[in-house]
């Protein structure tokens, strides 16, 4: 006997870019793509104005009399019954949604910091309430592929990796950005520190989920050994967050390392991504996070420069053709999936990896006194846990306003 299909309801807090192309992804048809035990329903929205928020969802949708509802704060979408931003304000947000029995998606970056990382997942845990980071790229069939080709085989071991993402964001230009509400003048989210601005938070997480897929997924990396992290920073003189980002993961164990880059000052070179491996090599164009072409060499002999075939593939909004959407769906498949079987995490995107990213980030912006996670949420964190629980539905949460296209 079949299983019955399983919907998932979705409430968005924060009405922009990122919210918006995800939405319409997960209100295509499933069957598009060959999903047929999961479905999604797009119910509500929060936003600092709801009339903006209702015309946010009339220009999402295309449609004047979508159901979903609009609010104008984010209290009141978690709070209502029918339901299941800059970096900084992640963590907020996803403790108002738990306070509120909701499981959550949060967009990457997860947080600012492994602290704020370890208090949500201790809160989701606490709850029995699920929660990912929206870490998109690793679940889209381009990533899978790649995984398999790195864990079969027929191309050898991974000796070394590098992976960029990067574009000209005109950073010295940027426009100061006003606060009605404060009557303040402040910078750009992309080079506040208070924002938790800079090239790693924005940016970073593309690179550095390759070398997860690559090293840290690999079944001979020993979780107990992590990798040394060496990094450098070029910094924005007005801000002193980081304009351009270089941080090199060594694993020891797996006598492979990963060499990634991050900036606001130039744009991304092609191929974006390369993975050299022993007995060949894997050349990814950009953009690395929804790649559309690979190229896999398979070498004459180990170690050697001599290309003794090689095969192109491609995928289409690192999809496949035929298929529509940009992308986005992937993951709130998984999603619907994890909570239909009562997960609180993801096997594929599991807490481990947030985590480990976080810690990563956090080494990098400490060796070099960047401002941007060192200062904001010095103090102690605490959390209030809350005294009911949903399991019918799930928060995107992207509090992002005019958040990178990424």
């Amino acid at each position: 006997m079949s299983q019955p299909v399983f919907n998932l309801r979705w409430g968005v807090l924060g009405a922009g870019h990122i919210s918006g192309v995800f939405v319409k992804d997960i209100i295509l048809d499933p069957k598009t793509r060959g999903v047929t035990d999961v479905t999604h329903e797009f119910v509500a929205v929060g936003s600092r104005d709801a009339t903006k928020a209702q015309e946010w969802i009339t220009r999402i949708t295309g449609k004047e009399d979508h159901p979903a509802k609009a609010y104008g704060s984010y209290e009141e979408v978690v709070k209502d019954s029918p339901l299941g931003v800059p970096h900084s304000g992640h963590y907020d947000l996803a403790i108002l949604a738990l306070n509120n029995g909701k499981h959550v998606l949060l967009e990457k970056p997860f947080t600012v910091n492994a602290k704020e990382a370890k208090a949500l997942i201790d809160l989701s845990r606490e709850k029995s309430l699920f929660i990912m980071e929206a870490m998109w790229t690793r679940f889209l069939p381009v990533a899978q592929y790649i995984s398999d080709l790195v864990r079969g085989e027929e191309l050898g071991e991974v000796r070394i990796l590098h992976a960029d993402l990067s574009g000209d964001c005109k950073i010295d230009v940027l426009p100061q950005r006003s606060d009605s509400i404060l009557e303040l003048s402040l910078d750009h989210r992309l080079i506040d520190p208070k924002l938790a601005g800079g090239a790693l938070l924005d940016l970073g997480p593309y690179p550095l989920v390759w070398a997860i897929i690559a090293m840290y997924e690999n079944p001979a990396y020993d979780k107990k050994q992590p990798p040394s992290i060496s990094s450098s920073m070029l910094k924005v003189p007005r801000s002193g967050v980081d304009a351009h980002s270089t941080f090199t993961l060594t694993f020891d164990g797996l006598y492979s390392q990963a060499v990634l880059t991050c900036g606001l000052t130039v744009s991304t070179p092609n191929p974006a991504l390369v993975i050299r491996l022993k007995k060949g090599n894997i050349i990814v164009d950009a953009p690395i996070y929804r790649p559309d072409r690979v190229t896999v060499q398979w070498l004459a002999e180990p170690g050697s420069n001599v290309v003794a075939r090689e095969e192109v593939k491609n995928f289409t909004n690192g999809s496949g053709d035929n298929i529509p959407g940009g992308g986005w769906h992937w993951q709130a498949d998984e999603v619907a999936r994890c909570i239909r079987e009562g997960k609180l995490e993801s096997a594929t995107w599991s807490w481990d990896k947030t985590l480990f990213e976080m810690e990563v980030f956090d080494k990098n912006s400490s060796s070099h006194s960047c401002p941007s996670l060192r200062c904001w949420r010095s103090q102690e964190l605490k959390v209030q846990y809350p005294t009911h629980k949903s399991t019918e539905y799930v928060f995107h949460l992207n509090d992002n306003q005019e958040m990178s296209t990424m």
